[in-house]
């Protein structure tokens, strides 16, 4: 950043350079992790929430703007408050435990508790939008099919699994493929989670260091815009492989329900 008007051309060393870089194998680590430690839960809240918002409640819609609302916050908001739960002195979370006798954690400076913290952020925020898609897509199943379960005998339970899971297959198919973008492009939560110097580091030991964060420290925090452009390359490429992935097992799960 500091010498713009001197740039060269340096081939592949800023591919070199982060690949060798055990910091970047770290961020690699943290955001799957993260994102699996905040999507397989969230997507099954979801799925229950709209299994019981499918049904007819009183005030629907009102149930349906509640479980709605914390997507429509900020990430800026929702991670700030969260800090102030998650705060090793004086936090909500520590007075809690604190209280029922468990000890306070120091959830921030932990290997795994960090990641927890941030996981339940993604899961407070992510939770209600992947609700709505899930109930939209059981709205669309032919009552006929439900109708025909029934009379067989199935209970509602098994005409969940039976009828409502299958009918969903490619809705959830989608929703897990949207949620492992989000999960790599995490960058408020671990950001603002204890915010200043360690915040743009993700950790004093990068333990909730996302690739995101990895990338902004690089570019703007140190001013190498070169090695932070193959960070973004590189996060493209794991996308595309994900993306693969997906299409793959999407493909076999056509396959048998056809």
């Amino acid at each position: 950043m500091t010498g713009m008007d001197r740039m060269e051309w340096v081939g592949w060393e800023n591919f070199d350079r982060i690949l060798h870089d055990s910091e970047f194998w770290t961020a690699v680590g943290n955001t799957f992790l993260i994102g699996v430690m905040s999507t397989v839960p969230q997507l099954l809240v979801a799925l229950g929430l709209a299994h019981l918002l499918n049904y007819r409640l009183r005030a629907s819609t009102f149930w349906r703007t509640i479980v709605l609302t914390p997507y429509a916050t900020s990430v800026a908001s929702a991670a700030l408050v969260f800090a102030l739960v998650f705060r090793a002195d004086g936090g909500l979370l520590n007075w809690v435990l604190d209280f029922v006798g468990l000890g306070d954690t120091n959830w921030a400076n932990g290997h795994w508790t960090s990641k927890i913290a941030i996981s339940v952020i993604v899961i407070w925020r992510w939770t209600g939008y992947n609700t709505l898609i899930y109930l939209a897509a059981m709205q669309a199943v032919p009552t006929d099919l439900y109708e025909a379960a029934s009379l067989d005998g199935a209970s509602r339970w098994q005409q969940f699994r039976k009828v409502t899971i299958p009918a969903l297959r490619p809705t959830i198919l989608f929703t897990i493929v949207v949620s492992t973008i989000g999960s790599m492009q995490l960058f408020g939560e671990p950001l603002l989670l204890e915010g200043g110097t360690l915040g743009a580091i993700g950790g004093n030991e990068h333990q909730y260091e996302t690739l995101s964060v990895y990338l902004y420290n690089y570019g703007w925090n140190l001013g190498h815009l070169g090695p932070a452009a193959a960070v973004a390359w590189a996060m493209l490429a794991l996308l595309l492989i994900i993306a693969a992935v997906n299409w793959l097992v999407g493909r076999f799960v056509r396959t048998p329900a056809a």
